[in-house]
C-alpha cells in the first residue's frame, strides 16, 4: 500500500547519533556514531527488530525509504532499528514505533541473535538483534515517509513466497528472522498468528 495515509514526515534519526557497541554476550563496550558503526563490516551493536500483526494475523511488512543508506527501497519486517545511548530496548522499541508507524504496541521477547550483511561498498549491518512480536491496527498506521515508502499486510503464506524469492528486495535480516519465526519459533508466532 502506498502511504495514502501517512503521517507528516519527520527525520528521527541520523549518522551521528550514538549506537550501544556490544560484546558477544550482549554487555555494553561503548557507543559510536551509527554512521561508523556501519562502515566497512562494522561493528557489533545492539539492535531490535518488531514484527507487528493485525487481528486477521496478517504481519505488516513495509518499504525502507529511498534515502536509507542500507538496503534502501527493500521490503523489511515491521519496524527495525537500535536502542541509543542510555536507553532500553523497551524505551527504544516503543519510541521507534511511533516515529516510524505512528502506532504503540505491547510486544513480547521472543529471541535474539548476531548478524553481519553486507550492502554493497555503502557499509554493513553488524548487530545483535532483539525480535519482538506484537499487534497493532491498520486503521491506527501513520507511517512516516520519511523511513517508509510503501506498507502493506500481508498473510503467512504471502511472507513466505516473499522471503523464499532470491530475486526480491528483502532485508537479510528479515529473511533471516522469518525463517526463525516460520521455524524454531512457531510456537510464539502462532500466538500471534492462529494459523501458522
Amino acid at each position: 500500500m502506498a502511504l495514502e495515509q501517512a503521517g507528516p514526515a519527520r527525520v528521527v534519526s541520523s549518522e551521528s547519533e550514538s549506537l550501544i557497541l556490544v560484546d558477544e554476550n550482549d554487555q555494553e563496550i561503548g557507543l559510536l556514531s551509527k554512521g561508523e558503526a556501519h562502515d566497512g563490516d562494522g561493528l557489533l551493536h545492539r539492535a531490535f527488530s518488531v514484527f507487528l500483526f493485525d487481528e486477521q494475523g496478517r504481519l505488516l511488512i513495509q518499504q525502507r525509504a529511498p534515502g536509507k543508506r542500507l538496503w534502501p527501497g527493500y521490503w523489511a519486517n515491521s519496524c527495525c532499528s537500535h536502542p541509543r545511548a542510555g536507553e532500553s530496548l523497551e524505551i527504544a522499541t516503543q519510541r521507534r514505533m511511533e516515529e516510524e508507524l505512528g502506532v504503540t504496541a505491547e510486544l513480547e521477547f521472543i529471541y535474539k541473535f548476531r548478524y553481519q550483511a553486507r550492502y554493497e561498498d555503502l557499509g554493513s549491518e553488524h548487530e545483535l538483534c532483539s525480535v519482538f512480536l506484537g499487534r497493532t491496527r491498520e486503521s491506527e498506521l501513520s507511517p512516516n515517509p520519511s523511513e517508509i515508502a510503501q506498507w502493506r499486510f500481508v498473510s503467512l503464506d504471502e511472507a513466505d513466497a516473499l522471503v523464499a524469492d532470491r530475486g526480491a528486495p528483502v532485508a537479510p535480516w528479515f529473511r533471516m528472522e522469518w525463517r526463525a519465526l516460520r521455524g524454531k519459533y512457531a510456537e510464539p508466532l502462532a500466538c500471534f498468528c492462529p494459523r501458522a
